[in-house]
């Protein structure tokens, strides 16, 4: 019964790294139904949590703010600098810190910053602000740092479908269907499951990758996934310590720490080294980690109250 009710207790908790562990375990299998599916799996999964965590904001919720504007301009000046600081080390770390930092905030972030009880709207308003002006601002960096041929339709056209679609669709259907859309709001823990699945999958394709790697020595992946830990704790901290001045650290952590990893893994194969995509592969156990630890001591901070 004690081991029940720790379980029960602490699920949230154990929950996200019991995903990693078995998405490493089946990382063949999964890997083959993704792409049998056309990876189509993680994009069905991200627009199902999506839809559900939007249900739940009314457009004249969602105002900007600056701490929007600082969360923006600090991504944005960090991953100059880090690529900057990194390049008189080594180049292929440089491309690999810089990407962890250049990604957009995680469609993922507005779940998780509202299960740490972050302002939804807030994190939804920025979560549509910081995606479009990454994909005004990657391709300029990119030109720079990388092959030179990356493009904004290119950036937007990965981006777009995954977080205007979901929004415009449960916008839709509170207004055609407000019951449904408020049971939906109502039932919003259900996108915390759908995000285990996902982060399954992610993690299955995630280790795939790392094995069938050839040609890299195991000093530069250590090197990678090193910079990718200390760039993930740095970005949640300086976020919440923003978040802090604006009465929302939790938002302001998930901001700017949360990545979409996935957009950033595909920005450092198609337009840099290739081997640089190791950091933000990286980056997709540490953030999650960091999530597992904010969720338990959320918890627990729950339960003293109670």
């Amino acid at each position: 019964m004690r081991g029940a009710e720790f379980f029960r207790r602490n699920m949230r908790t154990i929950a996200m790294p019991l995903s990693m562990v078995v998405g490493a375990l089946l990382c063949r299998p999964v890997a083959a139904f993704e792409a049998w599916t056309g990876n189509m799996v993680t994009p069905t999964l991200i627009f199902l949590m999506l839809f559900i965590t939007f249900c739940r904001v009314k457009v004249e919720q969602m105002h900007l703010s600056m701490m929007h504007l600082w969360l923006l301009l600090l991504q944005m000046a960090a991953s100059v600098a880090i690529y900057a600081l990194l390049w008189t080390v080594d180049p292929l770390l440089a491309q690999g810190g810089m990407i962890c930092v250049l990604a957009p905030v995680a469609m993922a972030a507005v779940v998780i910053a509202g299960m740490l009880g972050a302002s939804v709207p807030s994190m939804a308003t920025y979560s549509l602000l910081c995606n479009m002006m990454v994909a005004l601002f990657a391709p300029v960096m990119l030109a720079f740092t990388g092959n030179g041929t990356c493009t904004f339709l290119q950036i937007l056209a990965r981006i777009a479908p995954l977080l205007i679609m979901p929004f415009a669709t449960a916008q839709i259907c509170r207004v055609v269907i407000p019951g449904t859309a408020e049971w939906i709001g109502n039932h919003g823990q259900m996108s915390f499951y759908i995000w285990l699945l996902s982060l399954i999958v992610i993690i299955g394709r995630t280790t795939s990758f790392m094995l069938d790697l050839s040609n890299v020595s195991p000093w530069t992946e250590i090197l990678l996934a090193v910079v990718a830990l200390v760039i993930c704790l740095a970005q949640f901290k300086a976020g919440r310590m923003l978040g802090h001045r604006y009465g929302d650290p939790a938002a302001g952590g998930q901001s700017l720490g949360q990545k979409n990893t996935v957009l950033a893994v595909w920005m450092a194969q198609a337009f840099l080294d290739p081997i640089s995509s190791i950091a933000p592969t990286a980056y997709i156990v540490w953030q999650n980690f960091v999530n597992s630890y904010q969720l338990w001591r959320r918890d627990q901070q729950l339960r003293h109250v109670g």
